[in-house]
């Protein structure tokens, strides 16, 4: 006994995984390096400016490039990058199979013969075939064929600040999907998925602001009536699954039976899809309903800690905001690390191939910046995640040990970015990393199995998918305590190997509890997403079936879902997060107090009446002999 470690809740703070911090700031500075080298080796005029197939940089004065002709132009005149078949994709290589040129504009309209391209340079001046045909000789020389533009040639416009001439027609990007699309053997479904996207926009748009405005309603829903949002959720979840079932049936009878239902093939799609989601939602509700009568008995155990993680937020109301600043500095690194990508794909010395034209290649050791920029997405994406977990763990943590609730800091939640600034980066950064770890062999199998789709036998593809499901099962498992170590962290500043070997003995030492509570916290947090997916999935079932005879709103409508269901879990996640600390805590004031002078409770007035009615309720079931006296033990 006297080798247990006793907790102290924010007795003292320091610093914590200092040579991790190091290796990660060296890491950093080796990603800083690679943009500095990308851009020093001219990648970034490449990029920016845009380049022929010959090598030379539009824009500006070239050098001439050994055994290839027509390198080394003046092409301070011609600043766009014009290719003469835009739709001709190689989705292996990733690259526009085709000839680029530099021209001095893009052509505006479509242009239909070589009649109309000659007129254009003629009337533009912007020459859109080889630099060794000169306009005159567009109609007559015979190859002209080859090194002239596929035509029609469509219209066209440069794209903003990269100097690449675009189609403007959204059919050449249609073949685009047709081509990564393989399942779809019509390509005039294709066509029509599209246009149903162009043409449903402005409805997409209006319900993709829904979900987000049912997400904050949901969560101030939260804040102020926690002791009953279990069983509205419920309720609410029942109804409205039980209603967009019905709908769905509803809309597909009317449609079967209306005499126009068959005229058009666009209408045909449309009951066929509803068809499908008809059956779909009937399942799912079926599955919903037997999932909820058998959780209904331990849906109780989650409503005192919902209730404290109401008062969690009206005293940290800026814990709401807290995805909008993760999601913010995720999409600045994500900028940053696909702009980078760009110039690394433009880096290199100019190398001919087999065609004759010129590629940009790295030799030698260079060429591996790749995967080291790589894995560099992967950790410091992690590591921005793991900044957001252990600034909620300190909020959450100062308000729970905090036993006057009226000192408690101005803003916790900027007390807590300053500690983890001044102490505890090193362990976001080790606990970052082991998640890193484990997610890039899982994505090189992954990665594999695509590759060897159909390739493989039955047994070597039962073995990759067993391995991948392995290493997602150990990501997640590792990824929970991973969040629990950064609350011990918050609570005793201890490195983060001994944060994670105290949080696991606490949640071994109540797996009954852990287990009840997390599973019933995260099926009710999953309820308040499937009731704004479904929400605003009816809001567009009702809006896009006014457009039914001239658009298919199958994609459509798959994209708002996907949507809302992704800005709920942004929200909702952080309420989850929270719970599991409170949790946590919890846990940690009842081991270490018993309510004796000098070792009060931490907890609020809540959770002790919850762990009251837990002993009464145990002595009641153990008279009684039943198993649910058990469950509800109090530690």
């Amino acid at each position: 006994k006297s080798s247990k470690r006793e907790w102290k809740p924010l007795e003292d703070h320091s610093c914590t995984d200092v040579p991790w911090l190091l290796l990660f700031i060296l890491f950093c500075i080796g990603m800083g390096f690679i943009c500095g080298f990308s851009i020093a080796t001219g990648a970034a005029a490449r990029l920016l400016s845009g380049y022929d197939s010959y090598g030379n940089i539009c824009g500006q004065k070239n050098v001439k490039v050994e055994g290839i002709v027509n390198s080394g132009l003046d092409l301070t005149h011609k600043k766009y990058v014009f290719f003469l078949d835009p739709c001709n994709i190689d989705l292996v290589h990733q690259k526009i199979k085709s000839i680029a040129l530099c021209v001095s504009a893009c052509p505006r309209t479509e242009l239909k013969t070589l009649a109309d391209v000659q007129k254009f340079a003629e009337t533009n001046g912007s020459t859109l075939c080889s630099y060794e045909l000169q306009p005159s000789e567009y109609t007559t020389d015979p190859r002209a064929a080859k090194l002239c533009p596929k035509y029609p040639v469509p219209e066209s416009a440069p794209i903003p600040f990269f100097h690449r001439c675009a189609p403007v027609n959204i059919s050449c990007y249609a073949k685009f999907a047709e081509a990564l699309i393989t399942f779809v053997s019509d390509s005039s479904v294709l066509h029509r998925l599209i246009s149903g996207v162009m043409t449903s926009k402005e409805i997409i748009m209006g319900l993709c602001l829904l979900s987000l405005v049912l997400s904050m309603i949901l969560m101030v829903i939260i804040r102020y009536i926690s002791r009953v949002l279990v069983w509205i959720l419920t309720i609410l979840v029942i109804l409205g699954s039980l209603g967009g079932t019905g709908v769905l049936w509803w809309l597909y009878a009317k449609q079967r039976l209306s005499a126009s239902a068959l005229e058009t093939q666009i209408a045909k799609d449309n009951l066929q899809a509803l068809l499908i989601y008809a059956i779909s939602a009937t399942v799912f509700t079926v599955i919903l309903l037997l999932i909820m009568l058998i959780m209904r008995k331990r849906v109780a155990l989650t409503i005192a800690l919902f209730h404290v993680a109401g008062k969690v937020f009206i005293h940290l109301p800026l814990l709401v905001f807290q995805p909008f600043w993760t999601f913010f500095v995720l999409i600045l690194f994500w900028t940053y690390w696909i702009a980078v990508l760009l110039f690394l794909g433009t880096t290199g010395t100019p190398v001919p191939n087999e065609e004759g034209f010129v590629e940009f290649q790295m030799a030698g050791p260079l060429k591996y910046m790749w995967w080291y920029h790589v894995v560099g997405l992967i950790w410091i994406s992690e590591f921005i995640l793991a900044c957001q977990q252990m600034t909620v763990a300190g909020a959450v943590v100062t308000y729970y040990f905090t036993r006057e609730k009226r000192n408690l800091p101005f803003t916790p939640i900027l007390a807590s970015v300053n500690r983890l600034v001044c102490y505890h980066l090193g362990t976001v950064a080790k606990g970052s990393f082991i998640i890193t770890l484990v997610k890039i062999p899982r994505m090189i199998l992954m990665y594999i199995h695509t590759q060897l789709k159909g390739k493989e036998n039955a047994c070597a593809r039962c073995m990759l998918k067993a391995c991948i499901c392995c290493l997602w099962c150990l990501e997640k498992c590792l990824t929970y305590l991973n969040q629990n170590a950064y609350t011990a962290t918050a609570i005793n500043s201890t490195n983060f190997c001994t944060s994670a070997k105290d949080a696991f003995v606490i949640l071994v030492e109540n797996a009954l509890r852990v287990a009840a509570i997390n599973t019933v916290g995260d099926f009710m947090l999953f309820l308040g997403k499937v009731l704004i997916v479904c929400s605003t999935g009816l809001a567009g079932i009702m809006l896009l079936n006014y457009q039914r005879d001239y658009t298919i709103w199958v994609l459509p409508l798959i994209i708002v879902c996907l949507f809302a269901f992704l800005v709920a879990h942004c929200f909702l996640s952080i309420y989850e997060m929270v719970v599991d600390v409170l949790f946590l805590c919890f846990a940690i004031d009842t081991k270490y107090n018993d309510g004796s002078p000098g070792r009060e409770f931490y907890m609020d007035k809540v959770l002790m009446e919850f762990v009251e009615n837990s002993r009464k309720s145990m002595k009641e079931a153990g008279r009684g002999g039943g198993a649910e006296g058990r469950e509800l033990k109090p530690m």
